[in-house]
C-alpha cells in the first residue's frame, strides 16, 4: 500500500534484479507469475470484467450468428463460382505446366524466362488452333449464305412444299412473326452473342494471366500451403503433397500426348481420304480428345459428319476409322500412359469423369482423374494406416 492507501500497480515485466513478471488473476485477485513472452494486459484500458455467463440466450444467439455467417459464406461462394472455376482451371494448368518450367530451369534458364517460354508456347498453340479453325468456319458459313437463295428457290419449286406452305399459312405466320417484338428479341440475341464472345475472351485472358502468376510464384505458394500445416506433420504432408502435384503434372503430360497422337492420326487419315480442311479437323479431334470418356466420341462425330457431307463412302470410312482407333486408344494407348502417370483404377476413373461432368461440366471432367489419384494416395497413405492402427 502507498501512503494514500491505494493498491500498488502490478510490477512490470522484469526488474533490474531479475525478479519474475508479476500479474493479477482477475477471477481471484491474487498475484500470479507470468512467463516471459506471455500475453499480459497493459492496464491502460481498465481492468477486464468477469466472463459472461453461459445463458441459453447467449448460446442461441451465438449459434444463430454462426448460421448467418455460414449462409453469407455460401452466398459469397455461389456468387463467385464463375471466378472460382477460372482459378481452379488456372491452378490445374499451372500444376501441369510446372514440370516444363522445372526442366528449363535445370538447363540453366532463369525462372522468369522459363515461365515466359512455356507461356509463349501455350499461346502459340492456342493461336494456331484458332487460325486453323476460324477460316474454315467463316468460309463454310459464307458459302452457305451465298447458296441459301438457291436452296429456297428449289424448295419453292417442290409441289409438296408449296402445298404445305398454303395449307398451314406459313407465309402469313412468318410475316406476323416479323414484328417489332421479334426484331427486339433478335437484337437481344445478337447482343447476347456479342456478350458471349467477349465474355469468353475475357475468361481466356483471365485464365492465362492467372496461370502465368501461379507459374511464377509456384514454389512460394506451395511453401505457403505447407506452412499452414503444424510443424509435427509438415514433412509428411510435404511428401504426399509433392507426390500429388507430380501425378497431376504427369496426367497433364499424358493427356496431351494422347491428344497429339489422336490429332496426328486424324490428319494423316484426312489427307488419305481427301477430307476438306484436314488440319482443322485434326485440331478439333486433338482438343476434344482432352475431355475424358466423351471427348474422343465428340471429335469422331464431327469428322464423320464432315465426311458424310463430302461423300457417302468417305463418311462411312470415317466412321469405321474412328471406331477402330477408339478401340486401340481405349484398350492399348490410354491404359498404358495413364497407368504410368497416375495409377488410377479404370472403374474409379469412369465414375470420377461422370461425377465431374455432372458437377462442373467440362472442367469437372478435366480435373476428375487427377482428383481421384490424389484421393487414392491419401486413402492409401493416411486413412487406411490409421484404421489399421486402431
Amino acid at each position: 500500500m502507498d501512503p494514500t492507501g491505494e493498491a500498488e500497480p502490478a510490477r512490470d515485466a522484469t526488474s533490474a534484479a531479475g525478479n519474475p513478471r508479476i500479474g493479477t488473476d482477475t477471477s481471484s485477485g491474487r498475484p500470479v507469475d507470468v512467463e516471459p513472452g506471455e500475453f499480459e494486459p497493459s492496464g491502460r484500458f481498465g481492468v477486464p470484467g468477469r466472463p459472461l455467463r453461459r445463458s441459453a440466450f447467449l448460446i442461441g444467439f451465438t449459434g444463430a450468428l454462426g448460421v448467418l455467417l455460414a449462409y453469407a459464406l455460401f452466398l459469397g461462394i455461389r456468387n463467385a463460382a464463375g471466378i472460382l472455376v477460372l482459378v481452379v482451371i488456372a491452378l490445374f494448368l499451372a500444376v501441369g505446366l510446372h514440370p516444363a518450367v522445372v526442366r528449363l530451369r535445370r538447363w540453366g534458364v532463369p525462372r522468369g524466362l522459363a515461365v515466359a517460354v512455356v507461356t509463349l508456347v501455350v499461346v502459340l498453340l492456342i493461336v494456331g488452333g484458332l487460325l486453323a479453325l476460324v477460316p474454315p468456319v467463316v468460309t463454310q458459313s459464307g458459302q452457305f449464305v451465298q447458296q441459301l437463295p438457291g436452296y429456297v428457290e428449289e424448295l419453292r419449286r417442290n409441289p409438296t412444299v408449296n402445298d404445305l406452305v398454303v395449307r398451314y399459312d406459313v407465309m402469313e405466320r412468318v410475316q406476323a412473326a416479323a414484328d417489332a417484338d421479334t426484331i427486339g428479341r433478335a437484337l437481344g440475341g445478337v447482343l447476347g452473342g456479342a456478350q458471349l464472345v467477349f465474355g469468353t475472351i475475357f475468361r481466356l485472358l483471365t485464365v492465362l494471366v492467372l496461370t502465368i502468376y501461379f507459374l511464377a510464384y509456384f514454389d512460394k505458394l506451395r511453401e505457403l500451403g505447407y506452412a499452414l500445416v503444424p510443424r509435427s506433420r509438415r514433412q509428411r504432408v510435404r511428401l504426399i503433397g509433392d507426390e500429388i502435384l507430380t501425378r497431376v503434372g504427369a496426367y497433364m503430360v499424358g493427356a496431351l500426348a494422347i491428344a497429339v497422337l489422336a490429332g496426328v492420326t486424324t490428319f494423316v487419315f484426312a489427307l488419305a481420304v481427301g477430307l476438306p480442311y484436314p488440319f482443322a479437323l485434326a485440331v478439333v479431334v486433338a482438343v476434344t480428345d482432352l475431355i475424358p470418356q466423351i471427348g474422343a466420341t465428340l471429335g469422331a462425330v464431327v469428322v464423320t459428319l464432315v465426311g458424310l457431307a463430302t461423300d457417302l463412302p468417305v463418311g462411312i470410312a470415317c466412321l469405321v476409322f474412328f471406331v477402330l482407333y477408339q478401340q486401340v486408344e481405349n484398350y492399348l494407348i490410354y491404359p498404358k500412359i495413364m497407368r504410368r502417370a497416375v495409377s488410377v483404377n479404370e472403374v474409379a476413373a469412369l465414375l470420377a469423369a461422370l461425377l465431374g461432368v455432372a458437377l462442373l461440366g467440362v472442367v469437372g471432367a478435366l480435373i476428375a482423374i487427377p482428383t481421384v489419384a490424389a484421393l487414392q494416395l491419401i486413402l492409401r497413405e493416411v486413412v487406411l494406416p490409421r484404421q489399421d492402427a486402431r
